[in-house]
């Protein structure tokens, strides 16, 4: 799997200049360090879990290479067993090097790994987040949000870079990489953590072989305390696009595409080959695998939303857009493949949500005097009937599978919490009641689990750029359990989001850097 990183921030001398960043802890020359050459930048080192035989560290004086070699069955999951080399340090910081496994012969773990480490302590089930460097190649930022929680990670299948980062500004984590020698440019891998002063700073190796010894090397290391910048730095949101598993033990987040701007509202063709999302008012599709990205031809139609999904026989795309001769919302129904938009609902200010199971009837939203309710209407247009009525906000309504139920979200008992009644409006009930907000719940196409948008209970409304919870649900159980942390809100799944087979995810995160380029870009 490749991927294509579009519109990079590029983060190289010229941005470390106007970052402001200061050399906090520049390579001394060997002679200069004394009895401490052995570790250079670095204060100590140790084995983290079951190291055996125990990790060890060289330094070359002459080249500034460190090397580490190290067993230890896995750093993953709940528990880390490897070697780390590092110090403690506080405030915000970058940690950048090159990483090579030297030895490529015979048949080497696919899944070892050398890495670019924060961590809270040197306990195996200890909080972290880091940039990994895995033997297949394989690039990704990992992270533990608690202590004894299981391992989660944003990955990109990419050949092994030339040169890697993270760097910690305050809570957000980013991790940069150079593929061919360019300056270094974020890649969509960043979230944010919180790391109590002092914390570690360091370089490790993990075998995921207890019994195997494995070697990495760590180049042109620099170890850096990043400076407040002397005057505001104007900042740029960049959007990620990205693919989750359902794995409870092992959520593995994928990065299809970054870019700077706006992205939002990603579901999936038919085949789980391709994503469709919003951008700049029009509608995009972009393989799975990662690659270019392609517009979809929606005719007259402009300013479309991130209200669009396919029917279930994948032959038609329902949009929300504005037409010259109708300038608000509406909501239309094109070919899948593109092409002249056909009017579908007469009222403005109109927005697409989902298909029934059976193709024939489309649910959508428009405000009515003050509150905003749910409609359904034939797919061939006609007229619409009301679901919901009353003050206050219904919204979001998707079919389960089965077609028996609509979930949507509404504040009408004072909160906005997940409902679901039946296709005909009746018999409204309450699902979700635990002191967060609730959005956009989704029905998975097995009918075992349902996606939400979770908030923290004291934010109101839909607002994007938010710290917000993917949270999966059953119609059994109704026990929310968190899927993944994001930085997203409005635009992460405003539509259906799930695989056809139920076991991924599409969403949208999204970060605040530095803006070292202009306007955004396919």
């Amino acid at each position: 799997m490749k991927v294509r990183v579009l519109s990079p921030f590029h983060a190289g001398t010229a941005a470390v200049a106007a970052l402001g960043m200061a050399c906090f802890l520049c390579p001394l020359s060997l002679a200069a360090q004394g009895g401490a050459a052995r570790l250079g930048v670095f204060a100590s080192q140790a084995d983290v879990g079951s190291v055996t035989p125990p990790g060890k560290l060289k330094l070359d004086p002459d080249s500034g290479v460190y090397t580490i070699s190290a067993a230890g069955a896995n750093l993953w999951m709940k528990t880390d067993a490897f070697h780390f080399v590092w110090k403690k340090m506080s405030g915000d910081v970058s940690l950048t090097a090159g990483i090579d496994f030297p030895d490529k012969s015979g048949n080497p773990n696919p899944h070892r790994k050398a890495l670019l480490m924060f961590r809270q302590t040197l306990d195996d089930d200890g909080v972290y987040v880091d940039a990994a460097q895995h033997g297949v190649g394989l690039t990704a930022l990992q992270y533990r949000r608690a202590r004894g929680a299981t391992t989660q990670d944003i990955e990109l299948n990419i050949d092994p870079p030339k040169r890697l980062r993270l760097e910690k500004r305050g809570d957000v984590f980013t991790m940069f990489l150079s593929n061919r020698g360019e300056p270094l440019h974020q890649i969509g891998a960043s979230i944010r953590l919180h790391l109590r002063e002092p914390f570690y700073v360091g370089i490790g190796v993990c075998s995921h072989n207890k019994d195997v010894v494995e070697t990495a090397t760590f180049s042109n290391l620099e170890l850096r305390r990043l400076a407040p910048p002397k005057e505001p730095v104007p900042m740029a949101l960049y959007s990620t696009l990205q693919t989750i598993g359902l794995d409870a033990d092992s959520p593995r987040s994928i990065v299809v595409s970054s870019i700077r701007g706006h992205m939002e509202a990603p579901n999936w063709s038919r085949d789980g080959n391709s994503l469709i999302y919003n951008l700049d008012g029009h509608l995009w599709t972009i393989p799975v695998a990662g690659g270019e990205a392609g517009m979809i031809d929606t005719g007259a139609a402009s300013r479309c939303t991130g209200s669009h999904g396919l029917s279930p026989d994948g032959d038609s795309l329902a949009i929300s857009c504005a037409m010259p001769d109708k300038p608000e919302t509406r909501v239309y129904v094109v070919p899948s493949h593109g092409g002249s938009p056909r009017l579908v609902t007469q009222n403005p200010n109109s927005y697409f949500h989902s298909w029934s199971p059976d193709g024939k009837t489309i649910l959508f939203t428009r405000p009515d005097h003050g509150s905003l309710n749910i409609y359904a209407i034939s797919a061939d247009g006609g007229e619409e009937k009301a679901l919901t009525a009353g003050s206050g906000t219904s919204d979001d309504p998707d079919y389960s599978a089965d077609g028996q139920w609509i979930y949507f979200n509404s504040d009408r008992a004072g909160t906005m919490q997940i409902w679901r009644m039946r296709p005909d409006g009746s018999a409204p009930e309450q699902i979700t009641s635990d002191g967060m907000n609730n959005w956009t719940p989704h029905p998975s196409p097995d009918g075992k689990s349902i996606v939400i948008l979770s908030y923290p209970g004291e934010v109101t409304g839909h607002p994007a750029n938010k710290d917000v919870s993917l949270r999966i649900i059953t119609p059994d159980d109704r026990k929310p359990r968190s899927l993944v942390n994001i930085v997203g809100g409005s635009g992460s799944d405003n539509v259906p989001d799930w695989a056809p087979d139920g076991q991924r995810l599409a969403f949208v995160s999204y970060q605040m850097l530095p803006a070292e380029d202009n306007g955004s870009s396919q």
